[in-house]
């Protein structure tokens, strides 16, 4: 038991650094305890700690989750996880050296997401906006239409993660500008476009929601609620997004809180954006994070290549 103890007290101070020198977000710091305590649990039943454990410890570890059923991605993620609090111990004296140094992980192959074509992006936008201006439909129910309406012109519209396009200001509603500035993982900032079809779903949901209720409209939040967070959760809003997908007929499959994000890049790829561009859109602090869209990209060289090249056997 003190043993465990001994390592939680280390993990906590883990996650504090991460916090306050990294900008960590809660969800983030939530996401490293979760796989760090399964990694404390793991070797206090060997009646060892981080401390004094070796890097046969780690690897018989990343074994046992291997063997519990958990997929390379779940086993890529504990490893990273283990690298850095490892690291952070060594750095911190708590310990001499550092045994996660020579770990490896499973090979990941760098899958692009599944993506909505432009038909099935069309289709969820003119399910969720049908009767909105139909006033002999329950306000409760336009209500629910157009903030889902909302929830999707705005997220195609500027790629935000779902977390960011739950939690967005109400002053967004009021932002004159084509841009609105986005406070992304780690405090990084960045500008997005809201287009003019986003601005007025916005503008229609937030008419109903004052309309409906006045007090919830007065929250900091765009899309507000009544639960802890003050915001709509993302939970709530997979779930509504199930319900819309069905209406449109698009395949459960294919639809999940990220599909609209992996669509705006996706399609701005394949309409000739450049890879820069869309990786300050998305927020990603690596090129590489944004790499997975580059099938895209091949599809268009190869294209490209097939229609302009003058020895291509394909060309006219």
């Amino acid at each position: 038991m003190k043993t465990r103890q001994t390592a939680l007290r280390s993990l906590d101070c883990f996650l504090e650094m991460l916090a306050a020198e990294r900008g960590a977000a809660l969800n983030t710091q939530a996401a490293y305890r979760r796989d760090l305590d399964d990694y404390i649990d793991h070797l206090a039943s060997l009646g060892l700690e981080p401390a004094n454990a070796t890097t046969e410890d780690l690897r018989g570890y990343i074994g046992a989750l291997s063997r519990r059923g958990m997929s390379s991605a779940t086993v890529a993620r504990r490893i990273s996880a283990l690298r850095q609090f490892h690291k952070f111990l060594y750095v911190e004296r708590r310990r001499a050296d550092d045994p996660a140094t020579s770990l490896e992980g499973p090979r990941r192959a760098k899958n692009a997401p599944g993506v909505l074509s432009v038909a099935e992006i069309d289709r969820l936008l003119s399910v969720t906006q049908q009767g909105l201006d139909d006033e002999d439909h329950p306000l409760g129910e336009r209500l629910r239409r157009a903030r889902m309406y909302a929830l999707l012109e705005t997220l195609y519209a500027t790629g935000l993660r779902v977390s960011e396009l739950v939690s967005l200001p109400r002053s967004a509603e009021r932002a004159r500008d084509p841009f609105i500035t986005i406070k992304g993982k780690g405090g990084r900032e960045r500008l997005v476009p809201l287009t003019a079809r986003a601005k007025e779903a916005i503008r229609q949901y937030r008419k109903l929601l004052e309309a409906k209720s006045p007090a919830l409209a007065a929250t900091p939040f765009l899309f507000p609620s009544d639960g802890d967070s003050g915001h709509l959760t993302r939970q709530a809003f997979a779930r509504d997004l199930k319900v819309a997908a069905a209406a449109a007929g698009v395949a459960a499959s294919d639809i999940h809180p990220h599909a609209l994000r992996h669509a705006f890049a996706s399609h701005l790829l394949q309409n000739g954006a450049d890879l820069r561009v869309v990786q300050e859109l998305l927020g990603h602090a690596d090129i590489s994070t944004t790499q997975i869209y580059t099938h895209v990209l091949d599809e268009r060289m190869r294209a490209m290549v097939r229609d302009l090249h003058p020895l291509s056997d394909d060309a006219a």
